[in-house]
């Protein structure tokens, strides 16, 4: 072989197997439950991970990675320059730097002097609206954030009575909530939990109910995001913040009332990423019901629940139980042009793609991709199951669909031009 040829990252199976194995085993996963996710028989992944079988091609290599939440191949083929690519967490942000210093700026002094309790609310209130309104809302909330965050904290510290604190604190809370937006699937998992439970933290001592639970909403998604061991501990937090709520949902604020749906909704995300059919399903109707209390305009501005969403939730839970043909069926059903968030809007469009792959459809799965990137190119090159889908196309045999992938991935810069 020259010495110039790209070795195969697969040609030692038991290798293979043996890092499938660890870090099966790293996540607490049976083989029976990571058979289930990536659809093999458990005496198929046995046969793997001990090197009995060859090691399987780059789809379900990606869908072990997908699984096992690895975040770069290298920890499963141990190939560092052949593939060093990164899938579930995306591309360090030019500006994630001087966010990461003003979350772990310690300033005990009073050199900043505090803005009017107005001005903040305004800013953060223009914030939100500009994340969403954004294709590019990494850069544009990346560039807000440390003046944000500073100043939450500088109110915080100049507040004169237990009511100026508490509201100050709910200010810093919500800076805190859009912090966590701009830091996830970043490459610094710390500072996102940094952000996450300094959030709840001034969210509780703010003792408002809707700041609470968006606090909860956004803590919920980290653990949920940190892999199977960590579903339990989401639930938790949900279920915390569902009864916390609930007595209050009677005579509750659209705002109250709709972070309560979105934290039932959770509950059923996180049930469909067990594979627990049912209780997916019977938590998405419960939230669809919180929902239709609704105004039909109505849009929660960081969550983005509503009844315009639970369309694109029903395909989210379709997806996550890898039911092909009703994830499809429930896209169809589901207008996301009602969606005004572009990045949610985005978002359920990777959602549909993930629905077209998984029901055999490739070529509409890289379509949508496509209007996934037009709407907001900054949420498709952050997610990891969009760049998974990519990257199985780019090897795709289909001259014309290779092309497509390949383009899109150059696009959103997981390949070079």
């Amino acid at each position: 072989m020259s010495p110039d040829a790209t070795p195969d990252p697969y040609a030692d199976p038991l290798r293979f197997g043996q890092r499938v194995q660890i870090l099966r085993e790293r996540r607490g996963m049976t083989r029976l439950q990571l058979a289930d996710f990536v659809g093999v028989s458990p005496h198929t992944l046995k046969k793997i991970e001990n090197g009995q079988q060859k090691a399987p091609g780059l789809d379900m290599v990606l869908r072990l990675a997908e699984a096992l939440r690895v975040r770069n191949l290298v920890e499963l083929t141990g190939h560092p320059e052949d593939m060093h690519t990164e899938l579930f967490i995306g591309p360090g942000h030019p500006r994630l730097a001087s966010v990461k210093a003003a979350v772990d700026s310690f300033t005990l002094g009073s050199d900043v002097e505090p803005p009017p309790v107005a001005h903040l609310e305004a800013r953060l209130h223009a914030a939100w609206k500009a994340r969403h309104q954004a294709p590019d809302h990494r850069e544009v909330i990346g560039r807000l954030l440390p003046a944000l965050i500073r100043d939450g904290q500088a109110l915080v510290r100049h507040a004169d009575t237990a009511t100026d604190r508490r509201a100050a604190q709910a200010l810093l809370a919500e800076s805190y909530s859009l912090c966590q937006f701009f830091v996830a699937y970043q490459p610094d998992s710390s500072l996102l939990w940094r952000v996450a439970e300094r959030g709840m933290t001034a969210a509780q001592e703010s003792g408002d109910p809707h700041t609470i639970g968006v606090a909860a909403w956004l803590l919920a998604q980290a653990h949920r995001d940190s892999g199977p061991r960590h579903f339990d501990a989401a639930d938790a937090v949900n279920l915390e913040a569902i009864r916390f709520l609930e007595p209050l949902l009677p005579d509750a604020s659209d705002d109250v009332l709709a972070i309560a749906g979105a934290l039932t909704f959770e509950l059923g995300y996180t049930a469909a990423r067990r594979r627990e059919t049912g209780t997916a399903w019977h938590h998405w109707e419960k939230a669809e019901g919180m929902a239709k209390r609704l105004p039909a305009d109505y849009y929660h501005p960081v969550t983005s629940f509503s009844r315009a969403i639970m369309g694109a939730h029903a395909v989210t839970v379709a997806v996550e139980l890898h039911q092909g043909g009703e994830s499809v069926r429930q896209a169809a059903k589901a207008d996301e042009a009602v969606i005004k968030s572009r990045p949610r809007r985005a978002r359920h469009r990777i959602e549909e793609a993930r629905a077209f792959q998984l029901d055999g459809q490739p070529d509409v799965a890289i379509a949508t991709l496509q209007k996934a990137c037009e709407a907001a190119r900054e949420t498709i090159a952050y997610n990891g199951y969009a760049r998974r889908i990519i990257l199985e196309e780019v090897e795709s045999k289909v001259a014309e669909r290779r092309e497509r992938a390949s383009e899109l991935a150059v696009d959103i810069g997981i390949l070079a031009a």
